[in-house]
């Protein structure tokens, strides 16, 4: 009864996580819109964050002895790299479709995995990848010569790339004694990312009286504070917690699965609340790529013999202990944190 009530509140927990991080790119536009640059957004987004994870930053400080090379690249890749690329993308794209591109990352994974590292992949793994560059395909049009703004489709590839590096680094979190705690490796990441993303954003020069007026929301006018604090509180803080409990809650995998329907969510938001309406093979290229995107992350194809992988990105450094596999797999938990 106990492990029941635990699997339901973790799973309560990933899906509040999902919706959290969903709603960043719909809070966030309407400040672009409003005069605000996407990186002044993006810098107000981490800085906030960094400044309410400052407690946590502190009780994990030894982590700044132990794990540098990690906060650093996950600073730079994970904070700073994905949200300047998507919130900058998203200036010049719909929110959905920005998102759905940035799903390409467990594709790249599996990439970087296969090609970098040599290490074999589960079959299933590629079809995943097959189908999500089908769907991405469909989403932006290609038989219409990309009817979306070239440089901010790249953009959103360029946040997928970084979604890479996390997943990578996430990898080096370690176990034992020398884990690394995801709520301290977030913590820090904000703070890392903050002073990278003062130096780009140059934050001095921003409209600071923007955040005092209103922003347009689908027709209807919200204070740009309200806005803003959205991002910070729920799409950044609640999100990035809530998904590192129900990783420690739920298997990796599950947890992952869950986690798919940020791009849902992120793009039915944006449908009702923006006004940004996709064609029907735009919506069946979105499904397929998140199709692709749980395929790739699922390691329930794989022989029910399989030894159970170790966890995730959110997961590293988490209080369980899990066994390695014979044959290193990849198991893919979403971040979106990155978004």
């Amino acid at each position: 009864m106990h492990a029941s009530r635990g699997r339901s509140a973790g799973l309560g927990l990933a899906l509040g996580s999902a919706f959290a991080f969903g709603g960043s790119g719909v809070a966030a536009k309407p400040l672009i819109e409003a005069g605000l640059d996407p990186l002044h957004v993006v810098w107000l987004r981490v800085a906030g964050s960094a400044l309410i994870m400052l407690p946590v930053a502190w009780r994990h400080r030894d982590l700044v002895l132990r794990r540098p090379a990690l906060l650093v690249g996950f600073g730079l890749l994970a904070v700073a790299g994905v949200q300047a690329c998507y919130f900058a993308a998203i200036s010049r794209i719909p929110v959905g479709v920005a998102l759905l591109i940035e799903y390409l990352a467990p594709a790249l994974v599996l990439g970087w995995v296969r090609f970098v590292q040599r290490r074999p992949v589960t079959r299933a793994a590629a079809v995943g990848v097959v189908l999500a560059v089908a769907g991405l395909a469909c989403v932006v049009e290609v038989w219409a010569g990309l009817t979306f703004d070239a440089f901010g489709l790249l953009l959103a590839l360029a946040a997928a790339c970084c979604q890479v590096g996390y997943f990578v680094l996430a990898d080096q979190g370690g176990e034992g004694e020398d884990a690394a705690d995801p709520l301290g490796v977030i913590a820090y990441g904000l703070l890392i990312g903050t002073v990278v993303l003062t130096v780009i954003a140059r934050p001095w020069g921003m409209d600071w009286a923007l955040l005092g007026g209103s922003a347009d929301l689908g027709g209807t006018l919200v204070p740009a504070g309200l806005l803003l604090g959205w991002v910070v509180l729920i799409a950044t803080v609640v999100a990035y917690v809530t998904g590192v409990i129900s990783v420690r809650k739920l298997s990796p995998q599950v947890a992952g699965v869950v986690a798919c329907l940020e791009a849902v969510i992120a793009t039915v938001l944006a449908w009702v609340l923006l006004g940004e309406h996709l064609s029907a093979p735009q919506i069946f290229g979105g499904a397929v790529v998140l199709a692709g995107a749980f395929i790739a992350q699922s390691r329930t194809s794989t022989s029910p013999k399989s030894p159970k992988a170790p966890s995730g990105p959110v997961a590293g450094g988490g209080p369980e202990t899990v066994a390695q596999p014979a044959v290193p797999e990849v198991e893919l938990s979403a971040p979106h944190a990155a978004t």
